[in-house]
């Protein structure tokens, strides 16, 4: 019974009917990471404090219940949960014990969330099939020996599977969308700023933003509806008043949408996501639509660009990771010197070198206005650009990915086809926009193929509203 509840409404009314409570529930999910343990979802398991929780949980009076009363959630190894190891997947933070919440789990908690387990990632977010992991590949639950996607991809893939209801990620270029496209799942990236990122390991700071990943776009909605608003460990975190999103999912009137015809002409594009996209923009207009191409003559620009910037300020923020103050120290060091060098070469994984030194190059003297300086232009550009069509615009069109998942080991000695992988998710975060990547159907690989849509920054509620109404 309980495998066929999908959503926090179905599993609040059935614990309402008493036929069923957190205990029970929270035992089935722990069931469901013990029958896939070979997918390699989860780096630790919350199994005995999940319990405990969940019989409190059940002790609660019905007037005290708080709105995620039954949402048994999983969260990516690089959100900060009191008590609770915290490493991004990295040998680096190795033992490291987080001594708070970050702002978005403690939301969570107030409501009653019970966090069952931490999840897999890229090291540090830094990849597109969650390969680059200290431990360990996490394989697509629709075919194991397919990635799930990435950085965010064993979230993913624990919704997939079924061992939560929904689960966090992060999305700095598409880390949250591309998985759920490769997973056959909902994806949602708020505007930058929306939730604050208090808590949140950083890679890139001006890109990065706390996403969650689900069955159902009311699910998506009604977290964050919790997780967002102002908050004064975060400045960069909007305060702008957070909408009822959760009850706001009715969309009314007809929508305009714009495609770019350079993303579903593109060359890399498979041809049978392009044939179901074109289906569903065929879909859309017999439901009263409008459906435009348009042209954007930046799309080819955006991958470099993004490039650039997330290294660049990767290669910052990873300065912190020294050996000294927290983490992991090389035992063979002897010097300070040493106790850098050898503490990085030892903790870090080859991809977060390889982002760690193109971003200390683009910083360099010489190379700083070349590089960094034009890549902020273009980022510049293409906010112009897309704050534009927004003023004919509600919705931008897009595909997830250009395939579907790959080999696992396919692209891992191809860093810059991996990279390229990114082409339709990157320009989100480089506008620092709002989008949600959602099922479109199945290919004849047997893989599931997702789309995407965006909109203009904190129009979340529209947004949510209109998917809610394609499913």
């Amino acid at each position: 019974m309980v495998e066929q509840l999908q959503s926090l409404q179905q599993i609040q009314a059935a614990i309402a009917a008493e036929n069923l409570t957190c205990s029970a529930l929270t035992k089935h999910y722990l069931e469901q990471i013990k029958q896939t343990t070979n997918l390699n979802i989860y780096i630790e398991v919350f199994e005995e404090e999940a319990l405990v929780r969940a019989r409190e949980l059940d002790a609660k009076p019905t007037s005290e219940r708080g709105r995620l009363h039954g949402a048994v959630i999983a969260i990516k190894d690089v959100l900060c949960y009191k008590g609770h190891s915290v490493t991004a997947a990295s040998k680096i933070l190795e033992g490291f014990v987080s001594p708070y919440n970050a702002t978005a789990i403690q939301r969570l908690l107030d409501e009653d969330a019970i966090i069952i387990g931490r999840v897999n990632c890229d090291e540090f977010a830094m990849g597109s099939t969650n390969e680059n992991s200290h431990y360990g590949v996490t394989r697509n639950a629709a075919n194991p020996d397919k990635v799930p996607g990435g950085s965010s991809g064993a979230s993913a893939v624990a919704v997939q599977a079924g061992t939560c209801l929904f689960a966090l990620g992060s999305d700095t270029g598409g880390s949250v969308r591309q998985p759920a496209s490769f997973c056959g799942v909902f994806g949602l990236k708020p505007t930058y700023g929306r939730i604050s990122r208090y808590g949140l390991l950083a890679y890139g700071s001006s890109f990065d933003q706390i996403g969650i990943l689900s069955n159902t776009i009311q699910d998506a909605a009604l977290a964050l509806e919790i997780m967002a608003g102002a908050d004064e460990f975060d400045s960069t975190a909007s305060q702008k008043p957070v909408p009822s999103y959760s009850q706001q999912l009715n969309f009314e009137g007809k929508a305009k949408i714009a495609y770019f015809k350079s993303a579903l002409e593109h060359e890399r594009l498979d041809a049978e996501i392009k044939a179901q996209s074109f289906a569903f923009i065929e879909n859309l207009k017999a439901k009263g639509h409008e459906v435009e191409a348009i042209d954007f003559d930046f799309l080819d620009y955006i991958i470099p660009a993004y490039y650039v910037l997330t290294t660049a300020e990767a290669s910052s923020n990873l300065s912190r990771y020294d050996g000294v103050r927290y983490g992991h120290r090389s035992e063979e060091a002897k010097t300070l010197l040493e106790t850098y060098q050898k503490s990085r070469t030892e903790g870090f994984g080859i991809e977060v070198k390889r982002r760690i030194m193109l971003g200390t190059f683009v910083l360099s003297a010489g190379y700083y206005d070349a590089y960094y300086t034009q890549a902020q232009k273009v980022r510049r550009l293409i906010w112009e650009r897309t704050k534009a069509i927004f003023e004919d615009y509600d919705f931008i069109l897009m595909p997830t990915a250009p395939t579907t998942a790959w080999d696992i080991g396919k692209l891992n000695d191809d860093p810059v086809e991996m990279y390229l992988s990114d082409i339709f998710t990157v320009h989100a975060n480089m506008a620092g926009i709002p989008a949600v990547a959602f099922p479109l159907g199945t290919h004849s690989n047997a893989l599931p193929i997702g789309i995407q849509l965006m909109a203009n920054r904190f129009e979340e509620a529209k947004l949510l509203s209109f998917v809610n109404s394609l499913s």
